[in-house]
């Protein structure tokens, strides 16, 4: 695979500037302040991710004041009792994105969150050199953040991470990185890989890389 800075320099050239090529990147958040987001936050971008997939992002945004009233804050304990008749009502309630099976994986997924608090401290804990293992562990322990939606719900909560859109894929695949998908688990630790090395040559978190990979596929 060709050196970061080569990279760098096609999507700077796609773009105009490194400024340009990553504009609009959410801010990569410390240890500390990651740890400091309370669980009802993380629940609440859970849901959020769940809610979008599929649909318009726009849509929930919209209804997002209703879902976040519905869903009493997103307090882990409280959504975790939601059961039989509230369970009945909530699939009802013209607030929220009536799917059962999303409705559902939100419950199960502050049931998790209830019976093992902290959710930030861990996320913040785990290091970058093996952030394709922190989704494995986020698709094995919660229910429906595996592939894109556990990669955007870390993003926005401020965790260094990649994202593997269509543009990623096709960088790493360019790059001899991969040679399909990055959906198995070997495929996984050579994007880790490759990721680590990139970083380690340039000192730009996996979310520049990310972003500057993305930026520069058409190029070529």
């Amino acid at each position: 695979m060709r050196r970061f800075a080569d990279i760098l320099a096609v999507a700077v050239a796609r773009k105009g500037s490194v400024q340009a090529v990553l504009s609009g990147l959410p801010p990569v958040k410390s240890a500390a302040e990651l740890a400091a987001i309370p669980d009802d936050r993380w629940l609440a971008q859970m849901a959020r991710g769940i809610f979008q997939a599929g649909i318009s992002w726009a849509v929930v945004q919209a209804k997002w004041p209703g879902i976040e009233t519905a869903f009493h804050g997103f307090a882990p304990g409280r959504v975790a009792l939601i059961e039989g008749d509230e369970l009945h009502a909530l699939l009802a309630d013209p607030r929220v994105i009536r799917s059962g099976a999303k409705i559902t994986a939100i419950r199960d997924n502050a049931v998790a969150l209830a019976a093992n608090p902290g959710f930030g401290a861990r996320v913040a804990d785990w290091p970058a050199s093996d952030f394709a293992g922190l989704l494995a562990c986020m698709a094995r322990d919660f229910s429906r953040l595996g592939g894109s939606t556990g990669q955007y719900l870390l993003r926005a909560m401020g965790k260094e991470s990649f994202v593997l859109s269509r543009d990623v894929v096709a960088r790493l695949q360019a790059e001899g990185v991969i040679d399909g998908p990055a959906a198995s688990a070997r495929a996984l630790r050579a994007v880790q890989a490759a990721f680590n090395a990139w970083k380690a040559e340039s000192g730009r978190s996996l979310t520049e890389i990310s972003r500057v990979l993305a930026q520069s596929i058409d190029a070529d």
